[in-house]
Formats: C-alpha cells, sequence, structure tokens
C-alpha cells in the first residue's frame, strides 16, 4: 500500500515533469488561444445591457450596425480560436498517447521473465493499450475546457461584481459551496477508478486467455463456465462504475440546483432593485447572462473533472508499470565477452521461486564449449529450471554460473542473448507466415540463408504441400500447423538464428515417429559445434550427448554418457529400459 501512496503523491509531478513540460510551448500558445476565446466569449452577454439600455430603450437605431459588427467579430473570433484550439491540442494528445503507449510497451519487454510469470497477457495489453488514453483530457480539449471554464468564470465574477456586488455576494456563497464538495467528490472518486483500471485488466486478461485457448474450453465443455467468470467481472466493472457514478451525478446534479438557486435569488434580488431604480433592466439580464457565462462552466467542471481523475488514476497504473526495473537496470550487469566462447561452469547452485523452498539444491557441473549436456528426470525435478538459468530467464539464489569464466549475473543481458538460441516446450509461433516465423530468429538472413535452415529443419517436406509454401499464414500461436509441423519451424527458427548456446526444452517433443527421425539428423547437425543444454523425455534422441545429467529433486544424482549411465543400472537405466519397453 505504501508503494501506492507514493505513487499517487508524485502522480501530478511526474505530469507536469513528462506531460506538461515537454509541451510547454503547444500549451502556451493554447492558453494565449484561450484567453482570446473567452475574452471573446464575453462580448454577447455584456452587449445585452448596451443593446436594451443603449439602442431599445432610446429607440436609436443609428447605433444598431455597429453593434451587430462587434457582436459578429466577437462570435467570429470566438468560433476560430476554438477551432485552432481543438486542432492544435487534440493533434498533441494524439501524438503523446501514442509515444506513451511505444515507452511503455518498450519498458514491458524488457522486464524479466519473473514478472511475465505473475501477470496475465491479456491485463498487460489493457494497461499498454487504454490507460494512457486518459491523457488527452490533460493535453487534450478536456484540460481546455477545465482552464476556460476557469478563466471565463473569473471574468464573468468580475463583470457581475462591477454589475452589482451585493447580488454577487448573494450567490457566491452556494458557488464556494460547491467548489468545496465537488473538491472531496473527486478525491473519492479517484481510487475507484484505480480499482476499475485492475478490474477491467483482470476481465481482459481472462477473456484474452479464454479466447486463446477456445479449443480448450470447448475441448472440457467449459463454454457456461467461461460465460459465467466473464459475467461476474463484467458485473464487478458495472458495480465499479456505478460507485463513480454516484459521486459524479451529485456533482452535476448539484452544479444544476446551484444554477436554480441562484436564478430565484437573482430574480428576487434583482427584481426588488429595479423597482426601487438601483438596477436598469439591461443591468439585470446582462447580469443574468453572465451568471450563466459564469456557472456553466463551473458545472461543466464536474464532467470535465471526472475526466481528469479518470486520467490521473490511469497515469498512476501506468506509472507503476514504468516502475518496474527492466533487466537493464542491474547495476551488476556490466561486463560483455568480446570472444564469446560458450564454456559453462555451475558451482554450488540453488534456487527457489519461493523463499524457503528450494528448487535447486547446490548444483554443480561443467558444460565445455561445444559440448551436449542433457537433464533428464521427472517433471519438476528442476530440468527446465536449470535451462532458465542458463539463459538468463532467472538468477539463482546462491552459488555461481561462469561462462567463459564470468559470472553469469555480471554480463549484460543483450551482449549474453545475442549468443543464444531457444526451442521451447510450446514451440510459441506468432501470427504471420511460416517465413515470417523463420526470420525471427534473424531478420537480415539472406534467402539462401533462410532455405539452408528450412531444407535443414525438414520445413519443406511439408511446406510443398501448401498452395502458398513459405508464405502460408498458420494463425495465431501456429494453430493451423500440426505440433511436429509447428517444432520443426521452431527449430529452424533457431538454426536461422546461428547462436553459440542453444537450448532445447523437449525440442522432439510434439514429433511423430517419421519427424523425430527428420528432426533428430537436423539436431545434430544444430548442435555441433555449439553448446547445446537438452531437456528431454524421450532418452533415445540424447544418446549422443557429452554429458547426462539425471536430475531429481533439484540434485543431480546421476551423470555421464549414456554407455557409462546404462552400465551403472541406476535410475538412467530404469527409465531408459522403460521407455525402451513402451
Amino acid at each position: 500500500m505504501a508503494k501506492n501512496k507514493k505513487v499517487k503523491s508524485s502522480s501530478v509531478k511526474n505530469i507536469y515533469r513528462n506531460i506538461v513540460y515537454p509541451r510547454r510551448k503547444s500549451l502556451l500558445l493554447g492558453l494565449l488561444l484561450i484567453l482570446i476565446n473567452r475574452a471573446a466569449g464575453l462580448v454577447l452577454p455584456g452587449s445585452t445591457k448596451y443593446l436594451i439600455d443603449n439602442i431599445i430603450g432610446p429607440k436609436d437605431l443609428s447605433l444598431i450596425s455597429q453593434f451587430v459588427l462587434v457582436v459578429a467579430v466577437a462570435i467570429l473570433v470566438q468560433s476560430v480560436t476554438s477551432f485552432i484550439l481543438t486542432q492544435l491540442l487534440s493533434v498533441q494528445a494524439q501524438k503523446l498517447i501514442a509515444e506513451l503507449r511505444v515507452k511503455v510497451q518498450q519498458h514491458v519487454v524488457q522486464l524479466p521473465v519473473s514478472f511475465f510469470d505473475s501477470m496475465k497477457s491479456g491485463g498487460l495489453v489493457s494497461r499498454i493499450m487504454n490507460d494512457v488514453e486518459g491523457v488527452r483530457n490533460i493535453v487534450g480539449t478536456g484540460v481546455v475546457q477545465f482552464i476556460g471554464g476557469i478563466l471565463t468564470a473569473i471574468g464573468a465574477f468580475t463583470f457581475l461584481v462591477i454589475f452589482n456586488a451585493k447580488l454577487t455576494l448573494f450567490i457566491l456563497l452556494p458557488v464556494v459551496a460547491f467548489g468545496f464538495i465537488s473538491f472531496y467528490a473527486f478525491k473519492r472518486i479517484r481510487p475507484i477508478f484505480r480499482e476499475r483500471g485492475k478490474i477491467n485488466e483482470e476481465v481482459t486478461g481472462r477473456l484474452t486467455e479464454t479466447l486463446g485457448g477456445i479449443r480448450v474450453v470447448k475441448g472440457f465443455n467449459a463454454e457456461d463456465r467461461e460465460i459465467k467468470t466473464f459475467d461476474n467481472g463484467v458485473k464487478r466493472l458495472f458495480n465499479n462504475i456505478k460507485s463513480s457514478l454516484v459521486s459524479s451525478s451529485l456533482v452535476t446534479s448539484l452544479g444544476t440546483f446551484i444554477a436554480g438557486l441562484a436564478t430565484l435569488i437573482i430574480m428576487y434580488v434583482g427584481g426588488l432593485d429595479i423597482i426601487d431604480d438601483k438596477m436598469s433592466t439591461g443591468d439585470l439580464l446582462a447580469f443574468s447572462m453572465y451568471l450563466g457565462v459564469m456557472i456553466f462552466p463551473i458545472i461543466q467542471m464536474g464532467n470535465i473533472g471526472t475526466q481528469l481523475t479518470e486520467a490521473i488514476a490511469g497515469l498512476d497504473r501506468t506509472d507503476e508499470l514504468l516502475s518496474q526495473p527492466i533487466e537493464s537496470d542491474d547495476p551488476n550487469r556490466t561486463t560483455t565477452i568480446d570472444n564469446f566462447k560458450g564454456a559453462f561452469e555451475f558451482s554450488e547452485v540453488k534456487f527457489a521461486y519461493e523463499e524457503g523452498k528450494d528448487v535447486l539444491h547446490g548444483i554443480s557441473f561443467s558444460a565445455p564449449q561445444g559440448s551436449v549436456t542433457a537433464l533428464v528426470g521427472g517433471s519438476g525435478s528442476g530440468k527446465s529450471t536449470i535451462a532458465s538459468l542458463v539463459g538468463t530467464f532467472i538468477k539463482p539464489n546462491s552459488g555461481r554460473i561462469t561462462v567463459d569464466g564470468h559470472d553469469l549475473s555480471t554480463l549484460k543481458v543483450n551482449s549474453y542473448r545475442k549468443n543464444l538460441g531457444v526451442v521451447l516446450q510450446d514451440d510459441f509461433l506468432f501470427e504471420g507466415s511460416i517465413r515470417e516465423n523463420i526470420l525471427f530468429g534473424n531478420p537480415d538472413a539472406t534467402e539462401q540463408q533462410l532455405m539452408a535452415a528450412v531444407e535443414a529443419a525438414y520445413v519443406s517436406e511439408f511446406t510443398g504441400r501448401f498452395e502458398k509454401g513459405l508464405d502460408t499464414h498458420i494463425g495465431e500461436r501456429g494453430v493451423k500447423l500440426s505440433g511436429g509441423q509447428r517444432q520443426r519451424v521452431a527449430i529452424a527458427r533457431a538454426m536461422l538464428a546461428n547462436p553459440k548456446v542453444l537450448i532445447l526444452d523437449e525440442a522432439t517433443s510434439n514429433l511423430d515417429t517419421i519427424s523425430e527421425g527428420f528432426i533428430q539428423k537436423s539436431l545434430d547437425a544444430l548442435m555441433k559445434g555449439r553448446t547445446t543444454f537438452v531437456i528431454a523425455h524421450r532418452l533415445s534422441t540424447i544418446k549422443k550427448a557429452d554429458q547426462i545429467l539425471v536430475v531429481d529433486e533439484g540434485r543431480i544424482i546421476e551423470r555421464g554418457n549414456h554407455e557409462e549411465l546404462i552400465a551403472k543400472q541406476g535410475k538412467y537405466f530404469e527409465m531408459y529400459t522403460y521407455q525402451a519397453r513402451i
């Protein structure tokens, strides 16, 4: 909670420093236009006194042309400045929204993997795309209306005092009361808007998961459950909106009441003053119009205040996201390796996802340059955790991992990962063509290099059956391809990247027997000369590994090559002979 308070207290300062100040020239020009606009807007209500007392009363038609011309010019100036204001600040607001979205996305993709493990991708999308939307009410027309409303109210109030100070005092008291009530109402609304952002994030995140996993939902006949879950989320969102509407509608209704009360006071007190010859009819009419000019923006500020409060709440959440430290912010990561080779050394490495619940218990082993290290063991034994440590997706809680003699935790992430290639168990593919997915590993590759990777991974074995070949679109997450086909595309992607360190996490898990035969040959070529870490349940695929580490409950219980471990007749022997019987 302390962190949230800190973000809230710094929001105004951050908005000024990051949003207002960099656009000070445009905003100052906007302020000048507002002054001209509002000054022109005060001409029409003031002209009514002149019309009644100096033209209609004495029936002097000689001034009517000049009167109409002055009022017409004022109206034209007000219209033109209003148009320029909208164009100037609306464009600035949309530009800022685009810049903020890019800034937030740029920051988010550089956050550590552990951050994404606790966040829903749909929720993050909502925060990147929606939370910055409200900024248009700070830089755009919202702030124009807010500042313009204040200036108009001040100008109109000045004329009211000039016309009748006593009558102005009568209506000032309820207006001041309205201001205080509005302030406390918006103070109450702000945390409601912050909560709304969180609810919207949760609902969007769940909806994204439901649509992304629609085959699982239908496969388990769970449509009704997902509908109910979404319905509950939408109801929570509705209740939150309803809570904010109570406060905002109270402000608007109170403003309407104040306007009506002020009109009643004018009718009573102003009527008495006219009877006593203390005011002219033109004075009362002008006073009434100036009162409307003053009251209308005050009432309008109810809606504007709600918009600005919602905008600040959204920027609070954006600020929270931007305050998350990115991987490159680690002050310990200052080292780069010019001549990267890929020789690893694990020394008493321990790791825990939760405090007090170690997943790895003092792991130690060496992986020489160009060697193949296979990690085998049951589910939850720690194999993928070791691979994640190699990928710098996580850091050890204690112990040390070195590569080419350098502590892995001190290497600059980008410098290290440009030498890394991965083929993960979930073989994630992007929406687009097969060609685009393979080129993701090396966008600058030549057509010759691309085709070499395609042939080596036996991708051409199935693309030849597609009308568009490599340019075939595969749908979200490659849904139009089979598991084996997706895996081969992922392997081709890794081949094209040409890494010096390779992580294969169940790289043949989704392959049929025929595909496995193709891929095993290509993997043999891919692993040659590269330091490779292989996680495999199919032990037949790792016979040629330089060393096999049998991991059980976070400890290495056996190590050696295939022949050595078979000869020991231990855990590896049991696993291998069991699979052979199957």
